[in-house]
């Protein structure tokens, strides 16, 4: 009988290494050919800035139609020396809901710190997006912190239920947090893309309850839509947050960055619980002693059962007391530092206890709110030096005032605003017959800026060309001051798109409204400076018999072109005005070789004439 040869040794070897050379080849002819959504978290907006990816969210929904978006925010790619730069991360109350974009505590923040260090480069960039929890903090802050930030801010814990990847949440991938991160760092892979777009395409051959893609997001992501007080899921919520926020500190901490971690604030005065199980221990009992003690004048007491009534809510869109005592734990961390935004809300509240007079729900603070936010948090900055005291004689209080009264806010984003709270209110869990009016009726409309608000909030027409009809309307009534304030706010939102710099300034030339369009005219000049700006500027200046500033600009603008007639005229006025007449008499001769019928410059030219003499 003839001897069984073995298997060499190398058979097992080759059968182990071609699955993984297959996926090696797979993932490399995926990347080659750009296969997917590209799901980094920066991509270049031009070639000195970064934005956030407006694809990131893929990254963590799955089954949702219209995902959410960030704010917009802009960074430089080479950060320099005098930048101050903050990321806050967050979900829907930290991206400033339903204010966005203009409206968020980050863009008061940004503001202030400007307005009183004029000398820095102030960044501030907000990452936070609606319906996403500690998952998505987690899984970006090392592409966060690569980017050299001066300070990370979290404003985070509402979501950690029902937001992306929550326990409770549709998009749920289980309740163990080394699993859920482990999926998200596979994510990254083309190969893990295409397996989730196969999956998708095949699940869409079956009827999904959840495709319908109407209704705020928050109301579409909840799966599990009561999750009982110290149940096995509610601590599986916790400890998701718990293990979350460790590692984010953890992360960061290690790379000498220092984190400012905030209490979560909530409606609880206002807010009756959503869902309620009956009983002595319920949420509705402790919200009916609550109101009780209350109108009896015991402040303290009602602010107990309040927040009793908050945990015991099943429907857990606030977040209960156990995630913001995991936030004051970790103030004892070497640089991570508490604001406790919580208690400072309930202070200012004119019932000492935060209701509807901060909060336009159940967790979203209205533009008041979200700007004492802000306040608390500078604050904070400038008390813990992570700035030096700003070089002004105002308090505190007075900075706050100063820096509220110029936020860039139009009459249009109120509109949007109000609309957005409306729509919220006509969905789940706030109606609970499931019956909604059609958004026709709902939002009445009265004017033309009633109308604008009306198709953004209809999806017909994009935020930025809303602001662009608005500015538009203003430019034909001849309110020049509202157009350049819509103006303001499109370029205080894009930075990066020439255009509305460009349209801003010619339009009020147009209209003869020189002065104002001395604004935009600087404001190009400074990011990208050219002939025409340094001409107008130099001009218009000239005009204020600004003569010094006039004669650097002209200058300037002669440097991009040395052969604009109306350049040379006005410097020769300029020099001529400084009583330079030699040198205003070389450069108007050099205006008329150039443009010998220039009658103007003739006529000057031999005013000229007896003062070289």
């Amino acid at each position: 009988m003839a001897q069984k040869k073995n298997t060499p040794k190398y058979f097992y070897l080759i059968m182990v290494l071609l699955p993984v050379l297959f996926l090696i080849l797979l993932e490399s002819g995926l990347r080659i050919f750009n296969y997917g959504k590209d799901l980094s978290v920066w991509v270049k907006v031009n070639e000195n800035l970064y934005g956030v990816n407006p694809n990131l969210a893929f990254r963590y929904f799955y089954n949702t139609k219209n995902v959410p978006n960030s704010i917009q925010d802009v960074f430089s790619i080479n950060k320099s020396r005098n930048t101050f730069r903050i990321f806050v991360l967050g979900g829907s109350s930290a991206a400033g809901f339903p204010y966005m974009p203009l409206g968020s505590f980050s863009r008061y923040i940004q503001r202030r710190l400007e307005l009183f260090y004029p000398d820095k480069n102030i960044e501030v960039v907000n990452l936070s997006l609606t319906a996403v929890n500690s998952y998505t903090i987690r899984d970006i802050i090392p592409d966060v912190l690569d980017q050299k930030p001066d300070l990370v801010l979290v404003y985070a814990g509402h979501n950690e239920y029902y937001g992306a990847l929550g326990v409770g949440s549709m998009e749920s991938l289980g309740s163990l947090p080394w699993l859920v991160n482990s999926m998200l760092f596979l994510n990254k892979f083309k190969t893990v893309e295409l397996l989730r777009d196969f999956s998708k395409s095949v699940a869409g051959m079956f009827p999904n309850e959840n495709s319908d893609a109407s209704g705020t997001l928050m109301s579409r992501m909840a799966e599990e839509q009561s999750i009982k007080y110290d149940s096995d899921l509610y601590y599986s919520g916790i400890e998701q947050f718990e293990s979350n926020i460790a590692a984010v500190i953890h992360e960061a901490t290690s790379r000498n960055i220092p984190v400012m971690l905030s209490t979560l604030a909530s409606n609880l005065k206002d807010q009756e619980p959503f869902v309620s199980e009956n009983g002595k221990q319920s949420a509705n009992s402790y919200y009916h002693i609550a109101d009780s003690l209350f109108g009896s004048r015991l402040n303290d007491d009602a602010e107990k059962y309040f927040r009793l009534a908050k945990d015991y809510d099943m429907l857990r869109f606030r977040a209960p007391e156990d995630i913001n005592n995991i936030i004051k734990s970790h103030s004892f961390d070497q640089l991570v530092y508490l604001v406790d935004c919580d208690s400072l809300l309930n202070s200012e509240s004119v019932y000492g206890i935060a209701g509807n007079d901060l909060f336009i729900d159940h967790l979203h603070p209205n533009l008041t709110g979200y700007q004492k936010l802000g306040k608390y948090f500078v604050d904070n900055i400038i008390e813990k030096e992570f700035l030096p005291p700003p070089k002004t004689s105002c308090n505190l209080q007075k900075q706050d005032s100063i820096a509220r009264a110029v936020l860039y806010f139009s009459k249009l984003d109120s509109v949007i605003s109000d609309y957005r709270i409306i729509m919220l209110r006509n969905d789940w869990p706030f109606i609970k017959d499931g019956v909604k009016v059609n958004p026709s009726f709902l939002l009445k409309r009265k004017n033309y800026l009633d109308s604008l608000a009306f198709n953004v909030l209809t999806n017909r027409l994009p935020w930025a060309l809303a602001q662009k009809k608005a500015a538009e309307f203003h430019l034909r009534a001849k309110d020049y001051n509202s157009f350049t304030t819509q103006m303001g706010i499109l370029i205080n939102q894009y930075p990066f798109i020439y255009d509305y710099y460009d349209y801003s300034y010619m339009e009020l030339m147009k209209a003869n409204q020189h002065l104002i369009a001395l604004k935009f005219l600087k404001l190009k000049h400074e990011i990208r400076p050219d002939e025409f700006t340094s001409k107008w500027i130099g001009i218009i200046n000239l005009n204020q018999n600004n003569v010094n500033e006039s004669i650097k600009y002209l200058e300037a603008s002669l440097r991009f072109n040395p052969t604009d007639p109306q350049t040379l005229y006005n410097l020769a006025g300029a020099y001529a005005k400084m009583q330079e007449y030699k040198k205003a008499y070389n450069t108007i001769s050099s205006c008329l070789n150039l443009q010998p019928d220039y009658q103007e410059a003739i006529i000057f030219k031999n005013s000229l004439q007896p003062f070289i003499q």
